[in-house]
């Protein structure tokens, strides 16, 4: 959310801002209803002080035997309370209008943040490794021999319908042992802190991050008013939620491997083949939370925490900078990192690591308190996958394959298959 003192004392930057991302005219109508909001609480404080002073005359008039007097001020006191009563309430109307639209309005974003209007106008900042050459025709996973006996999108189409795939045998334990290996690459080499987190939260946690107001056709919402996760950020991020944490105990790293649920509203007829882009997956979720000073470096390491897994698995890679055209409502700055996928022939997104300065922390009232003393101040939120997991074991089956319909395994999961690198042309591990 943002701060309406900083608008109303700077509402032209504030427009310039917003106009970055398409809307034009902003600041006027949020300041027309906070001013109507102010006079509304100006108006009660008058009705109010007016009250006090008739309260103090009653008695006085009692006393004195002025009964007409009494009458008058008695009926003055209770006119001037249903006054404030009614104004009280048109200014939590105001502030409840004001609070809705201040939720609906993007993230502002970093001026290096690149002009564009779609993907096509990300920047490309860092790439990694060479795309292997096949002297046969790479295909999609979903299309390898050793991958098909393990990948079953037809009983999942008729368990729970599109977008759902069943995993089994040699296929489920590499998708297992990818996720563990991130976890445990997260915990043992950059620190984090391994969290298991619930997936059905309430809706306010939604509002926290960003998921609603706008974007609730995105998530599934169950007939009780819980919502499941669109990603760990959600929960992770919300441990802060109306927390102020000592400066001391910041930054805090998390990470959480858990199930997501997307709607993927928007997406019909695209990657409707294979498991890419799924209603269910797996993902490995990291997230930061800092003080402001920290938050631009803490962005670099986990987009550098994010690149060291491609890295581990062999798996080539190049990262953008989000266009201002194709970065997230709640993002200032978004790093994604695209792995080569060589049945598509492109890459493809298998992470996007995102700094939100206070935004988030505003929506949620997330501070720290200073050591120093003073004030608390909002802390600063960062998030990012590390990685999503189904697109990971997509890229590890496509860049391993070989021409038998075997496929060979990145060296790093050896410990969690126990040796056995080589998914066979018949679908066993070996």
């Amino acid at each position: 959310m943002h701060d309406i003192k900083a608008i109303r004392e700077n509402p032209e930057a504030f427009d310039a801002a917003m106009s970055r991302r398409g809307l034009s005219g902003v600041s006027s109508e949020v300041l027309a209803i906070d001013a109507a909001r102010r006079a509304k609480i100006g108006a009660a404080e008058d009705a109010k002080a007016e009250q006090n002073k008739a309260s103090k005359l009653v008695g006085a008039a009692k006393a004195k035997g002025d009964e007409a007097e009494f009458e008058r001020l008695r009926a003055l006191v209770a006119d001037k309370k249903a006054e404030v009563a009614r104004l009280n309430d048109e200014a939590k109307e105001e502030d409840a209008r004001l609070t809705e639209l201040l939720m609906s309005l993007p993230n502002v974003m970093y001026d290096d943040v690149p002009e564009g209007a779609s993907e096509d106008d990300n920047v490309e900042i860092h790439r990694w490794g060479t795309p292997a050459r096949f002297d046969f025709t790479p295909k999609e996973h979903y299309e390898i021999e050793g991958v098909k006996a393990g990948m079953d999108f037809e009983t999942a189409a008729k368990i729970s319908g599109a977008r759902f795939v069943i995993l089994s045998g040699a296929v489920a334990r590499i998708h297992r042992a990818l996720a563990q290996f991130m976890i445990d690459t997260h915990v043992d080499n950059h620190g984090l802190t391994e969290t298991m987190t619930p997936v059905l939260v309430r809706e306010e946690m939604l509002y926290g991050t960003g998921q609603l107001p706008k974007f609730g056709e995105d998530s599934y919402k169950t007939t009780d008013g819980w919502w499941l996760i669109p990603t760990a950020e959600v929960t992770l991020t919300n441990i802060v939620n109306n927390v102020t944490v000592d400066e001391d105990t910041l930054p805090r790293r998390y990470v959480a491997d858990t199930q997501c649920f997307r709607s993927e509203a928007g997406s019909a007829g695209r990657d409707t083949s294979g498991m890419l882009r799924q209603h269910q997956f797996e993902k490995v979720e990291m997230v930061s939370i800092t003080r402001p000073d920290q938050s631009e470096a803490e962005h670099a390491r986990m987009t550098t925490q994010a690149q060291n897994i491609l890295e581990a698995l062999n798996l080539p890679y190049r990262t953008v900078n989000l266009c201002s055209g194709d970065i997230g409502f709640g993002a200032k700055r978004t790093h994604d990192i695209e792995v080569w996928l060589p049945g598509q022939d492109k890459y493809r997104e298998i992470s996007s690591v995102s700094t939100c300065g206070d935004f988030q922390a505003r929506r949620m009232n997330a501070r720290f308190k200073p050591k120093e003393g003073g004030k608390p101040e909002f802390v600063h939120t960062l998030n990012g996958s590390g990685l999503a997991v189904g697109r990971c074991l997509i890229a590890v089956l496509e860049n391993g394959q070989n021409a038998d319909g075997s496929v060979t395994l990145p060296e790093a999961l050896s410990p969690y298959l126990r040796g056995k690198l080589t998914l066979t042309a018949e679908g066993t591990l070996a």
